[in-house]
C-alpha cells in the first residue's frame, strides 16, 4: 500500500468522523439559511473529495507503473509526521496566549523552515503575509472572530 492510498483512506475516515461530529452542532435562532453546520459540512465534503482524489490517483499510478518507493522519503516519513504533529500541538498551545494573527504567522514560518525553504530571507514576508491573508479571509470576509490573545489583551488594557 503506497502513501497516497493510505493518506487518502485516512482522509476519508477523518472526513466521515468530522461529518458525523457536525450533527452535534446545535442550531441557533440566530443561524441563517446555511445554518451552524453549513461550513463544517462543506469542509467535511471537501476533505472527503481530496481523500477520494488521492485514492484514485494512487490506484492509477500503481496500475500504470507499479509502486517503487524512494528510500530517502521512506526514512523521513516518521520524523516529518512527528514534526507536523508537534507544530499543530504548539499552535494550539500558543493560540490563546498570542492570538490568531501571531500564532498563524509563527506556524507558517516554522513549517516553511522545517520544509527547508529555498529562500530563508523570504520566510518572515511569507509568514506575515500569509497570516494577514488568513486573518482578512476569516475575520473580515467571513466574519469569524479569532482570538486576540491574552498577552495582547493584558498589554492593551
Amino acid at each position: 500500500m503506497n502513501k497516497d492510498l493510505l493518506s487518502g483512506l485516512v482522509l476519508l475516515l477523518i472526513a466521515a468522523l468530522y461529518h458525523r461530529a457536525t450533527g452535534a452542532i446545535a442550531d441557533s435562532t440566530l443561524s441563517d439559511e446555511v445554518g451552524a453546520t453549513g461550513l463544517p459540512r462543506v469542509l467535511a465534503y471537501t476533505l472527503a473529495g481530496l481523500g477520494l482524489l488521492l485514492v484514485v490517483r494512487s490506484l492509477l499510478v500503481a496500475r500504470r507503473a507499479g509502486y517503487t518507493a524512494d528510500p530517502e522519503s521512506q526514512d523521513a516519513r516518521l520524523p516529518r509526521a512527528v514534526g507536523f504533529l508537534l507544530f499543530g500541538a504548539a499552535y494550539v498551545a500558543v493560540l490563546p496566549l498570542l492570538g490568531y494573527l501571531v500564532s498563524v504567522a509563527l506556524l507558517i514560518a516554522a513549517v516553511t523552515l522545517f520544509e527547508r525553504a529555498e529562500r530563508p530571507w523570504a520566510v518572515p514576508i511569507v509568514a506575515i503575509g500569509g497570516a494577514a491573508l488568513y486573518w482578512a479571509i476569516f475575520v473580515k470576509l467571513l466574519g469569524v472572530h479569532q482570538p486576540v490573545g491574552s498577552v495582547w489583551q493584558a498589554l492593551l488594557s
